[in-house]
């Protein structure tokens, strides 16, 4: 028995119009004679009834008085609608389909609610299924707990939910259907000749996730690619190539030297940049400074430190705490708020000289001031004003001419 694993998002279900779409490609893998595990996100966005922030509103939050337990019971209701819904519809076409949630599929979390990790999947179930069943839809986002409590996996659950599943069934792969053709060397709403990446590896895809490319997960990546489960990331509307994503690698000299260094540009942005000078701080010390900080729950990010002055990034959302901690602790702290930070990410910069030149040279032709700037191996990262994002990021696709990219294979 082969098994594959596909992940819908909450707008590939949004309407029964949209559902054709994926009753389509779930039709097209039965007809090759798969198993198919379907991991479904909520149905739609707000303010549509049954969309996650919908369900939110339903309580008022985040001024709400539910527990963080009941705040999982809830949350995990969308997923669930979801895949009774489309076990429905694939029932009244004649398909042999079963819902289950997460728990009934096996996933056992530890018990952080609203941000849960996956301990282990327990398979019987679904392959018990799988005797009278083609098809096992299951509630993405969730599992539960050792103590049976429902939990809810964060951000980016339901692809995490697949990359498991996919893992610990032994999938042929998992195929991660989403609004776009495949992963592109930059967000194809600010870079316009953004190109769709036939392949990547398991660790480029990752690097780009993490710093903001938004079409998976970077946990489902990692889960993954522990396991050697191959992901194609695909359009649910289109029947394009899509992106293949593999522990097969990419960065050879032959395939760098015919696709180019870098592998593609992602952004993040509603960051704010924090510089502690040690001049206007008499009490300063950076050992009392992380440990407040880190006391206070708050996550940095980018961070340069040199004998006199520490420089860090920080999610808008925690600019209230910092202020409040800044206050407290009588930190004088110079801040620059609506920040963003922009990352060149390619395999192929590895040991070669010359990236941070050509970053600077693009930018600075563009009259784009560098707020900050840090390098590993494989990534380039440079902070900026928020308002200059969309030139930044079309300067450096330009400069490294990812818009002659093909979506053709490698």
């Amino acid at each position: 028995m082969q098994i594959i694993v596909q992940k819908f998002g909450g707008s590939s279900l949004q309407t029964k119009e949209n559902r054709k779409f994926v009753k389509r490609h779930i039709s097209e893998a039965l007809i090759k004679n798969f198993k198919i595990i379907v991991v479904v996100s909520a149905l739609g966005k707000s303010p549509d009834p049954y969309a996650t922030d919908s369900l939110l509103k339903l309580i008022d939050y985040p001024a709400t008085n539910a527990s963080d337990r009941e705040l999982d019971l809830l949350l995990s209701c969308g997923e669930i609608i979801s895949a009774v819904v489309l076990s429905n519809e694939l029932k009244q076409s004649g398909i042999k389909s079963i819902a289950f949630t997460g728990a009934q599929a096996g996933i056992r979390t530890n018990d952080n609610y609203s941000n849960a990790k996956i301990k282990y999947v327990s398979t019987s179930s679904l392959l018990h299924a799988f005797e009278t069943h083609d098809v096992v839809i299951v509630a993405g986002f969730q599992g539960a707990s050792e103590d049976e409590e429902v939990t809810t996996l964060g951000r980016g659950g339901s692809d995490t939910t697949a990359a498991a599943l996919g893992a610990a069934i032994q999938a042929v792969r998992a195929d991660i259907f989403t609004d776009v053709d495949g992963i592109m060397t930059a967000d194809p709403k600010i870079v316009k000749q953004a190109q769709v990446l036939s392949k990547c590896t398991y660790t480029e895809t990752s690097l780009l996730a993490y710093q903001g490319a938004k079409v998976i997960h970077p946990q489902a990546v990692e889960i993954a690619m522990q396991a050697k489960l191959p992901l194609h990331i695909r359009s649910t509307m289109e029947q394009s190539p899509g992106t293949l994503i593999t522990s097969s690698s990419t960065s050879s000299t032959y395939e760098i030297k015919k696709r180019g260094p870098i592998t593609g540009i992602a952004h993040l942005t509603e960051i704010s940049q924090v510089k502690i000078n040690r001049k206007d701080n008499p009490a300063y010390s950076l050992t009392s400074i992380f440990k407040a900080i880190a006391k206070a729950g708050i996550s940095i990010d980018f961070i340069n430190l040199t004998p006199n002055q520490i420089i860090f990034t920080l999610p808008n959302p925690a600019l209230k705490r910092a202020y409040q901690l800044f206050t407290k602790l009588n930190i004088q702290a110079e801040v620059t708020e609506r920040c963003a930070k922009v990352s060149v990410v390619g395999m192929g910069m590895s040991g070669v000289s010359g990236f941070a030149a050509k970053i600077i040279t693009a930018l600075a032709k563009k009259g784009i001031q560098i707020l900050q700037a840090a390098d590993s191996h494989t990534t380039i990262w440079v902070l900026i004003q928020e308002k200059d994002l969309q030139l930044a990021v079309n300067a450096l696709h330009d400069a490294f001419h990812l818009q002659k990219r093909t979506s053709s294979p490698i």
